[in-house]
């Protein structure tokens, strides 16, 4: 698989793209974003296809006060 949050916007196909924590969609192109925290010594993220679905996002990061 190409890293999707690559700068370098390989080809990746629909399959192989993460999933759109918001809406399920693809998570492909210019729009996307994502939300990176660390939690106990790991890295959570979540991917969203737009700056839409990412403000629909109601989930707060864990361990975030």
């Amino acid at each position: 698989m190409v890293d999707p949050t690559s700068d370098l916007e390989e080809d990746i196909d629909e399959e192989s793209a993460p999933r759109c924590d918001s809406c399920g969609a693809p998570v492909l192109g210019f729009g996307r974003r994502t939300v990176t925290w660390v939690l106990d010594d790991r890295v959570e993220h979540r991917h969203f296809c737009d700056e839409d679905c990412r403000a629909e996002w109601t989930e707060e990061r864990p361990g975030r006060d």
